[in-house]
């Protein structure tokens, strides 16, 4: 008996040693009236790199951007709304990759994608490759609101959202010195002509946020800068619908972020929906499965990344497979969750 406890000691020792996600749940037959999750990019996140002055800097964006749609929904207020605003506090940060802090193309421009989906009727917006408009958020719930069409690019989107009436800004407000820099560094390390996408983790910085409102509908939005040094009009996951953005509330609300060509090829939002939906998998564990078994099997475990999402009783899952992951959650009960590590 004995040895079999000082096994099973061992076991759980090694176990704890290996790299860990987190994945905050709520009891899953406890519905929660509403509760609201926000991300604000995966990767190489690690406590080393960030001093404790930083890190208290993120801590306090994500706790300022999270309690906007916390506000809207304890009032009563819907979920898209929630959403929208909340991200509109992300990528007015320049902290984040989006908006106004969003990385550079080789071009040496910004160029930014987003997406929002809406639980109760599926109806989605999404804009690509936008270069002046202020909260790209706020545009692709323009689009689904206003237009009989899911998504609009380039100087077609940024027409649009002049009619629409949305803040439209020049380039230059979006020129952050550390996202010029981090160009710089990227265009430096290049060795050859081939578009080397390992070399650095600026890929990562997406924002992104899924809400449940009290009238029991779901919904999810993101907003990107992209990858530094992008070339050739280069979209990612962000912007389409199913692969970086999806909300049913039949299912869940999620949102993605991490290396876009691999969400996209895995449609990663969706599918955690379609576990749900055909296989009656929990949210916790369709979102453990697509991150860390699918994604990670295309080319040699490239897929990396993570989500954040809420299911239709409220349960909130943060699910990735990388060093780690800007986060945050609010319940229906106040609980404040801030995370940044894996650990």
């Amino acid at each position: 008996m004995q040895k079999a406890i000082f096994l099973l000691f061992i076991f759980l020792s090694i176990t704890s040693c290996k790299k860990k996600v987190e994945n905050v749940v709520e009891a899953p037959n406890q519905k929660a009236e509403f509760s609201i999750v926000i991300h604000g990019g995966a990767g190489t996140i690690l406590r080393e790199h960030l001093s404790t002055e930083n890190e208290a800097i993120y801590r306090a964006k994500l706790e300022e951007a999270i309690r906007v749609g916390y506000n809207i929904l304890v009032n009563g207020g819907s979920s898209i709304d929630a959403v929208e605003k909340t991200i509109h506090v992300l990528e007015d940060s320049s902290l984040f990759n989006a908006g106004k802090g969003a990385v550079f193309t080789n071009a040496e421009t910004n160029e930014h994608d987003a997406s929002i989906m809406d639980g109760k009727t599926l109806n989605a917006g999404a804009s690509a490759g936008t270069k002046t408009v202020k909260n790209p958020i706020s545009l692709a719930r323009a689009i689904m609101e206003h237009s009989p069409h899911v998504m609009f690019s380039g100087s077609g989107a940024e027409q649009f959202a002049e009619e629409q009436g949305l803040t439209i800004v020049d380039p230059k407000y979006f020129f952050t010195e550390k996202s010029f820099n981090a160009l710089k560094r990227v265009k430096q390390a290049q060795v050859n002509a081939h578009y080397n996408t390992n070399i650095n983790d600026s890929k990562f910085g997406t924002v992104g946020c899924v809400a449940l409102d009290k009238d029991g509908n779901l919904a999810a939005g993101t907003s990107t800068g992209g990858m530094t040094n992008k070339r050739w009009g280069r979209i990612g996951d962000s912007p389409i619908i199913g692969a970086g953005t999806y909300a049913n509330n039949n299912t869940c609300a999620v949102s993605s972020t991490g290396w876009g060509e691999y969400f996209i090829r895995a449609m990663v939002a969706h599918d955690i929906s379609a576990l749900m939906e055909y296989k009656n998998l929990s949210l916790a564990e369709a979102a453990k499965e697509v991150i860390q078994n699918k994604l990670p099997s295309l080319d040699d475990g490239q897929g990396d990344g993570g989500v954040i999402a809420i299911d239709k009783l409220g349960n909130m899952v943060m699910e990735f497979n990388t060093a780690g992951m800007f986060r945050a959650t609010m319940n229906d009960k106040g609980d404040l969750y801030i995370g940044m590590f894996a650990n």
